[in-house]
């Protein structure tokens, strides 16, 4: 099984937020691959740094998150690809399929076309819009 991680599911994962719990018990129940972009690495390490900004977390827990997030990278519990022309060129056909009734935004429309060229059996997430777009390929969700 290939499960495709987006930014939304793995600072929760990696963070306590709201979804902490949610977060936690999918991947204690989940086997198999679990793939991360080159994309959704930067969000994660943007998303901390931007929670400190927003005085949700100290500097200390942000870097806490990212090494603890990082080490999972290196120790293959996450799965690092890159953005593949493949995977833009899906971008661009789900775009103009979708995002005229669904709305959804240029980086969610990115995840999910990484998830369908990575042949993931699941999207975790917790972007609704990102959810909604992944529910109208067919792709399991978290």
């Amino acid at each position: 099984m290939k499960i495709y991680a987006d930014s939304s599911f793995l600072v929760s994962l990696y963070s306590a937020d709201t979804n902490w719990p949610a977060a936690a018990r999918t991947m204690e129940a989940s086997t198999g691959e679990c793939l991360v972009t080159t994309l959704g690495e930067l969000e994660v390490v943007n998303a901390f740094g931007s929670r400190v900004f927003r005085k949700e977390v100290s500097v200390a827990q942000a870097q806490s998150s990212l090494i603890d997030f990082e080490k999972d990278l290196r120790d293959g519990i996450l799965q690092l690809r890159e953005l593949s022309d493949a995977i833009f060129e899906r971008a661009r056909k789900l775009s103009r399929q979708t995002t005229a009734k669904l709305g959804t935004r240029t980086a969610d429309i990115l995840h999910v076309a990484a998830a369908l060229e990575l042949g993931a059996d699941f999207l975790y997430s917790f972007d609704q819009q990102q959810r909604k777009l992944a529910q109208s390929v067919r792709l399991k969700l978290n």
